[in-house]
């Protein structure tokens, strides 16, 4: 009997479908449905990550170029405003974390005088908690008074800021939270200098206060000429001596007392995770107007309270009497002596100018007139005689003018 193909399943699907039939073909036409609104979602996705992309990236470029980030504050300003947020969770965060407990380590002759006059006003201002040590010849503690200052530290009731002469400090060795630190640091040379100076002659502020500060120096000491003190190695020009901003930050460990990279390392390392900002004298508005933006609560008006001329009036009075500046030859040995320390000053001034860039801060900083080559390569050489006409001060007046003397 021959087969009837006619009346196969094929020719009469929609009489003799069987239910698995029904079912794998409602499965199919099921599935590329779903394909194609999936296929639709992955392009949209993908769009949207490339225009967050360019986004974000412009916003970045535009920060490192000096632009301010006001676009992201706005963006903040929006979010905590909206609706959405406001009905189902806490507002996003509109400014920076406040920091309860602050210590300013202050480097000695970096304008520390400056910025403790204004941190009175400031304290007074703002109603936080200024505690400012007495002790300025103690900055290298034995392990029990390290104990007994972080105790006493903890305890000042917050917000507070203390601020004394002291090289840094890890309270977590203590099992105690780490405060956030902040400092100012100069150039090197034009700090030794203001010291050098101050010790013997000190500050505007009274004719006898030097006399009150080193009673005990003779005058052969007090009088001594700063070139001799360079060129003739004494120890007050020379190392250790000199080298001194850098254990500041380095810390209490015995090695950060010895010139060398380990301490300037350990240095780098200690900026780099435990300070909000170190800033550079010779930049000190934009320091205080970085420290007004990072510490609201703290330094909010702090430069118009620096620009005002009662202010101006008690500044004046921290600088140093007598002060000039070495020979050229002496320079450059100080220089030699110090170039730890002027690596860690390099160090220190591009970490504050990227600083600024990021947070938008336009400000042009005033370069050396001679740059740290010029003192390395400069040759040490016994000058020729003078003629009677020529001007006998004039390598003190090119020394002066590389200097600056806030």
């Amino acid at each position: 009997m021959m087969k009837n193909f006619g009346s196969s399943p094929l020719h009469n699907s929609n009489n003799h479908q069987t239910p698995n039939h029904i079912r794998e073909r409602h499965h199919r036409k099921h599935g590329l449905l779903c394909a194609l609104p999936w296929r639709f979602s992955l392009r949209g996705y993908g769009f949207c990550m490339a225009a967050l992309f360019l986004f974000c990236f412009g916003s970045l470029c535009y920060q490192l170029n000096g632009g301010a980030p006001r676009i992201l504050l706005d963006i903040r300003q929006y979010l905590g405003e909206s609706t959405y947020l406001n009905d189902h969770g806490p507002p996003a965060q509109r400014a920076l974390p406040f920091p309860s407990q602050v210590i300013y380590n202050r480097v000695g002759k970096c304008g520390s005088r400056t910025v403790v006059i204004l941190l009175r006003l400031l304290a007074e201002k703002h109603k936080f908690n200024l505690v400012s040590s007495d002790i300025h010849n103690k900055t290298r503690l034995m392990k029990q008074e390290q104990v007994d200052l972080v105790k006493n530290i903890s305890k000042i009731p917050q917000p507070f800021l203390y601020t004394r002469h002291v090289h840094f400090m890890n309270f977590t060795r203590f099992r105690i939270e780490q405060p956030v630190y902040i400092n100012i640091i100069r150039d090197p040379i034009s700090r030794f200098l203001s010291n050098y100076f101050f010790r013997r002659f000190g500050d505007w502020r009274g004719e006898q206060n030097h006399l009150i500060r080193t009673p005990g120096m003779k005058d052969d000491e007090r009088y001594l000429d700063i070139n001799v003190c360079i060129l003739e190695n004494y120890p007050e020009c020379s190392n250790p001596r000199v080298f001194y901003i850098i254990p500041y930050f380095c810390g209490q460990h015995p090695k950060c007392r010895e010139p060398g990279v380990w301490a300037l390392e350990r240095a780098k390392q200690n900026v780099l995770e435990n300070y909000l900002l170190v800033g550079i004298l010779e930049e000190l508005e934009d320091v205080l107007l970085m420290l007004e933006r990072l510490l609201p609560h703290y330094f909010s008006g702090v430069l118009d309270i620096y620009k005002s001329p009662e202010y101006r009036k008690m500044g004046n009075l921290t600088g140093t009497v007598r002060k000039h500046t070495p020979t050229l030859e002496a320079l450059q040995v100080l220089y030699h002596r110090m170039r730890y320390e002027y690596e860690f000053y390099d160090f220190i001034r591009d970490q504050f100018h990227l600083m600024k860039k990021k947070i938008g801060l336009r400000s042009t900083s005033r370069p050396p007139v001679y740059p740290p080559d010029f003192l390395r390569e400069l040759a040490l050489r016994t000058p020729e005689p003078l003629d009677e006409d020529e001007e006998l001060d004039s390598d003190l007046e090119d020394a002066n003018s590389w200097l600056v003397h806030p």
